[in-house]
């Protein structure tokens, strides 16, 4: 039973600077410092439980999500957490829809980060009071805009095909955890050496499936997948990362110089609102045995309906906190079910496998049903300042055991990584040059 109205909304811009040793580089990207707008919902509530949510950024820019989740906090304080989550869809609807904020969306860019971060803090806090994990039910998600492909009905049977063989897969999970693959190896930034030694800890580890950055520069990308295939064998899985690099044409030509190395995708191949250019490099690049795959930066419910309407994609990549919290997440793999195109979400990031690994594990044992063609991203960095941390075992997320949404941050963390009066920022913000 939900309880309490919220009696205070706070958020704090918290910074890592991972752009110092290269962590998180790509071919767009190539100074990122992971960051997050760190959002904390407290209620006037005996049990002082608080609700944690965060939204992930790479720096410069948390400070803008930070004013929009101020801009929004109006909608949630003062309220009942009963009145929200009993009518979680109306709630939904009520912060994508603000008249006057949603301007500068609509349900896109940095108010729907900002949006996400709420809403993730809801979902903390409510599964918290329950003592369990996020329980998602049909009357959380907006269908307005996608009822021509799918219907609150069509999910609602969805759903309850999903509970035919549930406990077993249940069951499943506990024991063998969730499939993931690990993009800690290949930054772009990093030097061959590094390489080379995050990929024989790798394989030592149990890895077996590998992702690279690409794009940048196609003589050097040739090189670096020779080097990382040569390593981890031909039996391994591959996969290429070009973090929307190219044109439409320059995919195409690109992807055919690497198709030798045998990657299973290319992700994020051009820009992620070009939903007919995924759908032409997918057409061309099929004959060669490579999927596409995409997701992290779509805006919306609306862009993924329409990518799997076009036949644009063979892996949808769902996003935390791109998306409005689990509400539109769970639109998404209702949608993903219906079209069989199988979830590998993006993750890595701050906090972004320790939320994902609540979706894709409820994604197999409710909706999917299924581990074919499916895994999720998993990125080594980072999670020691969390107080519920993802743990990782034989290459397998296992299920969380703690209640919430695994979004709390360790409070001595969040002090020093706080931007730009934390110990860390002070310091380096005091270096010569800065």
């Amino acid at each position: 039973m939900a309880r309490g109205r919220i009696s205070r909304l706070s958020v704090r811009d918290i910074r890592f600077p991972t752009s110092l040793g290269g962590h998180g580089s790509d071919a767009m990207h190539t100074d990122p410092d992971y960051s997050a707008a760190y959002v904390i919902l407290e209620t006037d509530a005996e049990d002082g439980l608080k609700g944690y949510g965060i939204t992930f950024t790479l720096g410069r820019g948390t400070e803008v999500v930070v004013c929009a989740v101020n801009a929004l906090a109006h909608h949630v304080l003062n309220r009942d957490l009963g009145d929200i989550v009993g009518d979680f869809r109306g709630f939904y609807r009520q912060l994508t829809s603000d008249g006057q904020l949603r301007w500068i969306g609509p349900e896109k860019g940095v108010v729907h980060l900002a949006t996400a971060a709420i809403l993730n803090a809801v979902w903390d806090l409510w599964a918290k009071q329950e003592g369990k994990d996020p329980r998602r039910l049909l009357s959380c998600i907006d269908f307005r805009y996608i009822t021509d492909v799918l219907t609150e009905e069509e999910a609602h049977e969805i759903l309850q095909r999903g509970q035919v063989g549930k406990r077993e897969r249940e069951e499943q999970m506990l024991t063998e955890g969730y499939p993931a693959y690990t993009t800690s190896c290949a930054w772009l930034g990093y030097p061959d050496a590094t390489l080379q030694q995050l990929c024989s800890e790798a394989l030592k580890d149990g890895w077996t499936r590998f992702k690279v950055k690409v794009g940048a520069d196609l003589q050097d990308d040739i090189r670096r997948c020779q080097l990382i295939r040569n390593m981890i064998g031909p039996e391994k899985t591959l996969m290429m990362d070009a973090n929307q690099r190219w044109d439409v044409p320059e995919a195409v030509e690109w992807m055919a110089r690497l198709a030798e190395f045998r990657p299973l995708w290319i992700e994020e191949p051009t820009s992620p609102d070009d939903i007919l250019g995924h759908a032409a490099i997918s057409k061309a690049l099929a004959p060669l045995g490579i999927g596409v795959a995409t997701g992290e930066q779509c805006h919306n419910r609306v862009i993924f309906k329409q990518l799997l309407q076009a036949k644009a994609l063979q892996f949808l990549q769902i996003d935390s906190c791109r998306l409005g919290s689990i509400n539109e997440n769970l639109a998404v793999l209702l949608m993903a079910k219906k079209f069989d195109v199988p979830v590998c979400p993006h993750a890595g990031g701050v906090g972004l496998c320790e939320l994902v690994q609540h979706l894709i594990i409820f994604d197999f044992i409710s909706v999917s049903a299924s581990l074919k063609d499916r895994m999720c991203e998993y990125v080594d960095h980072l999670h020691e300042h969390f107080k519920y941390p993802v743990r990782i075992k034989k290459a397998s997320y296992m299920p969380p055991k703690d209640a919430g949404y695994s979004t709390e941050m360790k409070e001595e963390s969040v002090k020093k990584h706080q931007y730009p009066d934390g110990e860390v920022w002070k310091k380096l913000l005091a270096a010569p040059g800065d």
